[in-house]
């Protein structure tokens, strides 16, 4: 069958015809974008006429805000987006790191600053030992024995977006016992890797902790597209206000601080994905805070939204990076696409278990998900979008679920005492807006409390035999982490 093209004022006749009965149905100025530019030459005119007499007729319905009341209108919208910029090819950046030189890659930012723990565990070994000789030496300055070192506590904190205010509130509320300890490692991923700078520095930013979680709405942490502009676009939302929030919070003073527990020897670690390569990326923030280039802070800032951008959800964050003298550009995107919590490698323990002077101190690990163990039942409605969301949410939890068993699996394997907490299923308070301030005071709050009763630790999973560990018991084991 014969296609139709069509000229450039006929293009931009049906483009405008388009855009006003989209903008005039979609309600006010901020959900409004124009569309990407179409090829030289646009055809599929039969269904983009009929595409655009679908948006008039939907638009002289009446006015929805930001297409969320007339589903009818959003398939109207991908029909004349699908006919009539078919040719565009989404947002242009720099060249993707070529497949066989992944690891050689090296960041235009501090390039010693992170690890590729499925690719490569060199590097992370001998940032591991290069942090117990940093310790040492604050020993010895401490006037203390340099040759044991004391029981360490490591720190694993997950995803679980609106939910990362039950790990807030899990550590405020622990902080209210007095046993805290100060971890030698603390990691975090997506919503935990937005909590991980301030669990590091301690209990002196607890205030803040509790404020950001109880007092930010979703205006504090994105802004919806609208259709043409997101499906042309490399998102659905706008993070940009995230982003400001992240420069409000994380000022050169953090990383002065940050930097300074690092030379202690202490480790903070956040978790992104490298989408282009399919591998995970371990981001060493003490070591970016220590770096002497002027961009650090920078790069600190663009890592933390990278952890937490929702591929789809959140644009993803494009890194530049250098391959013998070449340029090229990563994308970064939520860290829990390959894992929603982690610590080391199991591969990394082995390596760990054969050089005496690494295994010879007491370890602990807390692991704190931002999310329930228990399946959550409902009735699902018979609709499309129903039906996927619960389908991908299920995905989504059992793959942190299956992280969790994993990190228990490697602390058993390296005799460290293992401890989880994660939201009960006596916490039931509706959740219907993501990000809603009533939804995470309550959860930070239910969070505290549970913590503040010295209980919030569990030994065991689903599936096995330990109790929960006891108030006192985690209050003597706490004693012993601390790094004076």
């Amino acid at each position: 069958m014969a296609t139709r093209s069509f000229s450039r004022a006929s293009w931009d006749r049906r483009q405008q015809i388009g855009m006003d009965a989209v903008a005039s149905a979609a309600g006010p100025p901020e959900c409004r974008a124009a569309p990407c530019g179409p090829p030289a030459g646009v055809t599929r005119a039969t269904v983009a006429e009929d595409s655009l007499r679908v948006i008039e007729s939907v638009s002289r319905r009446g006015r929805s805000r930001c297409l969320q009341d007339y589903p009818v209108l959003v398939i109207a919208n991908l029909l004349v987006f699908s006919a009539l910029l078919g040719g565009c090819v989404g947002l242009p950046r720099r060249a993707a790191v070529p497949a066989d030189a992944t690891q050689l890659a090296i960041p235009s930012t501090c390039p010693q600053s992170r690890f590729w723990p499925n690719l490569d565990l060199g590097l992370l070994y001998r940032d591991a030992a290069a942090s117990d000789e940093r310790e040492r030496a604050t020993l010895v300055a401490q006037g203390r024995n340099p040759g044991a070192l004391p029981p360490a506590a490591f720190l694993a904190i997950s995803g679980g977006s609106d939910a990362g205010a039950f790990g807030a509130g899990i550590l405020v509320g622990w902080t209210a016992t007095g046993t805290r300890p100060r971890f030698k490692v603390v990691t975090g991923v997506s919503a935990g890797a937005l909590i991980a700078p301030f669990a590091f520095l301690g209990p002196q930013y607890d205030d803040l902790l509790q404020r950001v979680s109880v007092s930010i709405g979703p205006r504090d942490i994105f802004r919806i597209r609208n259709l043409i502009r997101a499906i042309a676009s490399d998102a659905f939302a706008d993070d940009a206000p995230l982003a400001s929030l992240i420069k409000k919070y994380i000022t050169p003073d953090i990383l002065v601080s940050i930097a300074k527990e690092y030379e202690r020897g202490r480790i903070l670690l956040i978790g992104t994905t490298d989408l282009d390569a399919r591998q995970p990326v371990v981001w060493n923030m003490g070591a970016i805070a220590s770096c002497k280039d002027p961009t650090a802070l920078s790069l600190f800032r663009k890592i933390m939204p990278a952890s937490a951008s929702i591929p789809g959800v959140f644009p993803p964050v494009m890194l530049n990076v250098d391959v013998n003298g070449r340029q090229y550009q990563e994308m970064h995107v939520d860290g829990g696409v390959l894992s929603q919590v982690f610590l080391f490698p199991s591969s990394f323990l082995r390596v760990l278990t054969r050089d005496y002077s690494l295994n010879t101190r007491e370890r602990s690990v807390f692991a704190i998900r931002n999310g329930r163990i228990d399946a959550s039942w409902m009735s699902v409605p018979r609709h499309t979008t129903s039906v996927a969301d619960r389908a991908l949410s299920a995905l989504i939890d059992t793959k942190g679920i299956n992280d969790l068993y994993r990190l228990k699996v490697i602390a058993d394997q390296g005799h460290e005492d293992f401890n989880v907490a994660y939201i009960g299923g006596e916490f039931d308070y509706p959740h219907n807006t993501p990000f809603a301030p009533d939804y995470m005071r309550r959860l930070f709050d239910y969070a505290y409390e549970l913590a503040k009763s010295g209980r919030p630790w569990h030994k065991s999973l689903p599936g096995d035999e330990s109790a929960t560990v006891s108030a006192d018991g985690v209050g003597e084991a706490n004693a012993r982490h601390s790094l004076d």
